[in-house]
């Protein structure tokens, strides 16, 4: 039997295994997709606390209204930068501010992004209150301030864009990393190590038949996932450079089928296995913005969440299936997933052992 027929009988029976064990279908594909219903469904049920606002050159009605705030509630609402037109809108395209603010004569206009509805909606509240006051303040002369609102991107755009690739990323995570280690672990303490090692087939042939059976099934949970958001109920807009999620997707699988292959390769036995993976998934979970934006989170738990790769997996998904930035904007984060994935590999290698004892 020839190098690839054995890849082909490998695969074929990684995937029928796959596919006969019912637990892993449920928790692979089902369990994550339930939480995209649920929480799609009730997307627009949020809170938000203080929100960053751009000022593009002067903004004299809001720097007053700041300056003369008696109970410093629009101080602890507001927080303000400076920037020019074309930064400022990058800055609220990319989710590193909540609107810009530019003023033109008694002109306010705010550059909002459909990122989050509700900062945004404060963000022109907030202007819209403050030019109120300064219009009572000219009482008995015609409204001096009004205040327009534009959107930064195309406005079919709704917020299940921006929730969909987080909870794709956790169900990617989630399944490379428990099959990793599980399968690991199963195969040595069962001894298909031992009779692996001594067959005629090569090693790298084993691996790699594991590693494209892992991305047959990232893939088909892409393919869900897009096909269930862009039902009507939810109504999922793909932008222009949605199809980088694919590489993408491919980058992730690599680091969390790395990082499961280092608990399987260190743990002597399932539940050990199935313990460690677990204190590592739900951590990054959180922390990686799978289940709650990372705006509302302690600056400290922003700093934590760069050292999980699933951070960068959900931003570069969330550029290219929302955000509408183009292709190149993932490549950063393309680089440091096959990063991680390489140094997890050599981790792995390093700790990797044919028998239980």
């Amino acid at each position: 039997m020839s190098t690839f027929d054995s890849f082909k009988s490998l695969s074929r029976a990684l995937f029928l295994g796959f596919r006969r064990d019912r637990g892993a279908l449920f928790f692979t594909v089902l369990f994550p997709l339930l939480f995209l219903v649920i929480f799609g469904g009730v997307f627009g049920k949020q809170t938000t606390g203080k929100v960053d606002v751009v000022e593009v050159g002067a903004v004299p009605v809001l720097d007053r209204a700041l300056q003369h705030d008696p109970s410093g509630e629009l101080g602890r609402t507001v927080k303000v930068k400076h920037d020019d037109l074309a930064g400022a809108l990058k800055k609220v395209q990319k989710g590193d501010a909540d609107a810009a603010v530019e003023q033109s004569g008694g002109r306010l206009v705010v550059h909002y992004s459909g990122a989050d509805r509700v900062k945004s909606g404060v963000v022109q509240s907030v202007v819209q209150q403050v030019a109120n006051a300064a219009n009572v303040a000219e009482s008995g002369r015609p409204p001096t301030y009004t205040v327009a609102s534009q959107r930064v991107e195309d406005k079919s755009i709704k917020g299940i864009n921006f929730f969909t690739p987080s909870l794709l990323g956790w169900a990617l995570a989630s399944a490379g990393m428990f099959g990793a280690s599980q399968t690991l672990v199963l195969w040595r303490t069962k001894g298909l190590l031992r009779r692996l090692r001594l067959a005629p087939v090569p090693i790298p042939t084993v691996f790699g038949a594991r590693v494209v059976v892992s991305l047959g099934i990232a893939l088909g949970q892409l393919a869900v996932f897009l096909l269930v958001a862009q039902l009507p109920f939810f109504g999922l807009k793909l932008q222009h450079a949605w199809w980088m999620s694919i590489p993408l997707v491919v980058c992730g699988v690599l680091t969390f089928l790395s990082l499961g292959m280092v608990v399987g390769a260190w743990a002597k036995t399932q539940e050990t296995a199935q313990t460690v993976t677990q204190l590592i998934v739900l951590p990054m979970a959180f922390l990686g913005g799978s289940f709650f934006p990372l705006d509302y989170a302690p600056k400290w738990m922003q700093a934590v969440s760069y050292v999980f790769p699933l951070r960068y997996l959900n931003e570069g998904m969330l550029n290219v299936m929302a955000r509408g930035q183009g292709p190149m904007s993932a490549l950063p984060q393309m680089g440091i997933l096959l990063g991680i994935a390489v140094v997890a590999a050599a981790v792995a290698a390093r700790l990797f052992r044919w028998d239980a004892t």
